[in-house]
């Protein structure tokens, strides 16, 4: 049985998902609930929850503050939140879990059957919630699933992905490279806004390490590890507009 606890400052928001939880959730026991950062840690403290259901901002603060006060975290974390586009984009770096305002009951209980997937337990690294942290501010490193758990790395040290099936290769500019446990259309939408386009099916590239463009119908890219990326004639014109802008 998952114990856990809602924190969020809208009581009509913790009624419904405290509601979903004893309807839909059945391995969910909900063990308290409270209204804002201050109540959140002292209930917290209280009852050792496994899973926070996690409202981000708050009257005396954010989810943040509370996790903060808690770093390292011992236990699993899962945002809900109305719609908050750079929280949101803080959180998916991160790879946290998180649902959006109005819960839809599926997703709750998709969210909740990965929670019991995982090892007894088993805690949100502490890296993986540095990364959030540092994150709230500024994006600058990324949470990579791989089959043995999360590599974190820096943005910036990204020169291409590559999709491999269901799968997603990393190249860094180390040379190291990383096969990541998500499909390349997931990262194409996390980091559009990062200096990374889709050049093809199968590239999504960093436009801060391609060193040449070699014209051709859709022309390649030279990138800096000596890869020879194609360039798809339909993205041609979102490649070049990418390169100067």
């Amino acid at each position: 049985m998952i114990k856990s606890v809602i924190i969020d400052d809208e009581p009509e928001g913790r009624k419904v998902l405290s509601n979903i939880l004893t309807n839909y959730c059945q391995g969910v026991m909900v063990l308290g609930e409270a209204d804002g950062v201050v109540s959140g840690i002292e209930l917290i403290d209280k009852v050792q929850p496994d899973v926070l259901f996690l409202d981000i901002q708050m009257n005396d603060g954010t989810g943040f503050d509370i996790l903060t006060h808690f770093y390292p975290a011992d236990f699993y974390v899962v945002f809900v939140t109305a719609y908050d586009q750079y929280a949101i984009k803080a959180i998916k770096f991160s790879a946290f879990d998180y649902l959006l305002k109005p819960i839809d009951p599926q997703k709750l209980i998709e969210t909740v059957n990965r929670l019991q997937n995982l090892p007894e337990r088993n805690r949100q690294s502490s890296e993986q919630l540095e990364v959030l942290l540092n994150n709230k501010n500024k994006v600058s490193k990324i949470a990579l699933p791989t089959i043995n758990g999360y590599r974190f790395v820096k943005i910036s040290d990204v020169i291409r992905c590559e999709s491999d099936s269901n799968y997603t290769k990393f190249y860094l500019h180390t040379g190291e490279h990383i096969v990541v446990t998500r499909t390349l259309k997931e990262f194409e939408t996390l980091l559009k806004d990062e200096s990374f386009i889709r050049v093809h099916q199968s590239h999504l590239i960093n436009v801060d390490f391609v060193e040449q463009y070699i014209k051709g119908e859709g022309g390649v890219a030279i990138m800096s590890d000596g890869a020879e990326i194609e360039i798809s004639r339909r993205r041609k014109d979102q490649f070049l507009k990418g390169m100067f802008k």
